[in-house]
């Protein structure tokens, strides 16, 4: 991974120094609230409903032992003892007193870590697969491309202050797993006929008010032309991009606005100007990229005897078999595994994680995975480069930990905001709905016969929760004061990316695991052999559901 050199250090140095003395101008009242506002936010500082709450970028899911405790050290002396991993692959923590914020930003700093704009009207943090590098369906590791798109975003001054935010994600195997389609710019690494790396280009997708698909506006941009073509992009939204609606500012509408052709013509236009400029990319620079990614020093291991020993173990404990099923993947190295370590345990708020369980993976990262980890945007944590050897101990140490739950996948593994229990924009609460739903489904065997199923929960219309292309979403709203549920159902976020049908009127919490549950059972009753529910959903339609879910009791 990319680790901060001098240059990168004084920057930010220089970086805490301004927003030190922009906190403590605000806080003697010689700025006011409003001026102060675009400042904490390009700091990643927001104010929520109880608490401020600042946003760490974690470029690309991306992160060491060091920085995982200090994190915890984090959570531990300036929050309450935990912290949230985001759908961005961002970590974020809900308690913070202002006055201390610089103090924060200077501790994450000695470790390569900031809130530089993961907030504000810029360009967010780039996320990606969160297996990049080791997933064995991988075409192209899409990390050295990630990390020249931060360098050239972090501080662009043409950038800062966009029509409205801006995020863009990559992904370089056969299954996207990085949600290209729903992103500003979503970035597909490809091969074209002659062997040559590129990317299909993605435009204008997007959740929140208004869910959009992105559409693809080039099948082959070389590689060299990455930011020049981004910069076209960009030029094209920051001229006609809308600045009088803050709803109707993202380049989704944009897109929509001018019809996908005449926008793409609008950016070949601008790139015209652009593609044999400053901004193009060098083999030099691709392979120095290139170079904070090289593999670790992995050993020459005997895959099939390690995967009898893996089989002979799951044979003596059902526990560890269930944890090998869903929680380990393959890697592309023989004799290693990723594995997730899930954050969704009944009873514990989504993707929340303490001080003392980050101190715990920054030791199995060193322990088992060459120290480091990486988060993702289900709001889990992979170690991606463990022995297939030392899986038995590492579930021990899981266990241990609260990290075991064989849930990766499944309908308890749920994407949740954290709603109206700490954002002020929230219409409902998230986190008691996703436990009540966890509960209902409590039996592991009834839940990996359902096989996959992405559930996913906002608090409200901007979709943090991403419930937009959930399997099953759900939309907290407001009726009246009263906290309502709104359930659609057909979305995903992969190769196929589908937009969710809104099922029907929303209901009551009391009523929603209950509602979960007949949707599950109208699956059940109507899958074929090995048909997963999202396959199930397209093929028969709402309309059975429908009839399940709101047939009046005799």
């Amino acid at each position: 991974m990319y680790i901060y050199d001098e240059y990168d250090h004084s920057i930010l140095r220089q970086r805490i120094a301004q927003f030190r003395d922009q906190t403590a101008r605000f806080l003697a009242g010689d700025l006011k609230p409003e001026q102060f506002l675009p400042l904490r936010l390009q700091n990643g500082l927001y104010v929520q409903r109880l608490a401020p709450m600042l946003r760490i970028n974690v470029p690309y899911g991306m992160v060491n032992s060091a920085q995982l405790r200090k994190l915890a050290h984090i959570a531990r002396h300036y929050d309450k003892g935990y912290c949230h991993v985001s759908t961005r692959q961002n970590i974020q923590y809900n308690w913070p007193d202002l006055t201390e914020v610089p103090d924060i930003l200077a501790e994450l700093a000695e470790v390569g870590m900031h809130g530089t704009q993961s907030s504000g009207n810029c360009i967010r943090n780039t996320t990606s697969d969160q297996f990049a590098g080791v997933a064995p369906d991988e075409m192209i590791d899409p990390r050295p491309y990630c990390e020249i798109i931060r360098q050239w975003s972090t501080f662009h001054p043409e950038f800062a202050f966009l029509p409205r935010k801006f995020k863009i994600a990559v992904t370089g195997s056969t299954q996207d797993r990085a949600a290209v389609q729903v992103h500003d710019i979503g970035l597909q690494l490809v091969h074209n006929d002659q062997g040559e790396v590129g990317f299909k280009v993605y435009v204008g997708g997007g959740l929140g008010r208004t869910p959009v698909i992105g559409v693809a506006i080039r099948e082959f941009l070389p590689e060299e032309d990455l930011l020049s073509y981004l910069e076209a992009i960009l030029r094209v939204y920051n001229l006609f991009g809308r600045r009088d609606n803050k709803y109707k500012a993202r380049i989704k509408i944009l897109v929509r606005a001018l019809t996908p052709e005449v926008f793409a013509q609008k950016v070949e236009d601008e790139w015209q100007h652009l593609k044999d400029g400053y901004s193009k990319l060098t083999q030099e620079e691709i392979t120095r990229a290139k170079g904070f990614f090289t593999a670790p020093a992995y050993e020459q291991l005997d895959n099939a005897a390690a995967q009898a020993a893996l089989d002979a173990q799951a044979a003596d404990s059902v526990a560890f078999g269930k944890w090998l099923q869903r929680n380990v993947r393959e890697h592309k190295i023989a004799g290693y595994a990723s594995v997730t370590l899930s954050l969704k345990p009944t009873g514990v708020a989504p993707g929340d994680i303490t001080d003392s369980q980050l101190e715990v993976i920054a030791d199995l990262a060193d322990q088992f995975s060459f120290g480091e980890a990486r988060t993702t945007h289900e709001q889990n944590i992979v170690l991606a480069d463990v022995k297939k050897a030392d899986l038995f101990a590492l579930w021990q140490a899981c266990k241990t930990a609260g990290f075991a739950t064989p849930n990766i996948g499944t309908i308890t593994d749920i994407i949740c905001c954290p709603g109206g229990d700490f954002c002020s924009l929230a219409n409902a609460k998230s986190i008691p709905i996703a436990e009540a739903i966890q509960r209902q489904f409590e039996d592991l065997d009834y839940v990996y016969d359902l096989g996959d199923i992405d559930l996913n929960i906002s608090g409200c219309m901007n979709a943090c929760g991403h419930h937009h292309v959930g399997h099953i979403g759900i939309l907290g709203v407001d009726k009246s004061g009263k906290e309502f549920y709104q359930v659609q159902l057909g979305g995903n976020a992969s190769n196929d990316a589908s937009l969710g049908d809104v099922l029907g009127p929303s209901f009551g919490a009391d009523d929603m695991p209950a509602v979960i549950q007949k949707i599950v059972d109208v699956y059940v009753a109507n899958r074929t052999d090995e048909e997963l529910f999202i396959d199930t959903y397209r093929r028969i339609g709402a309309a059975p559901f429908k009839e399940k879910v709101y047939a009046k009791a005799n």
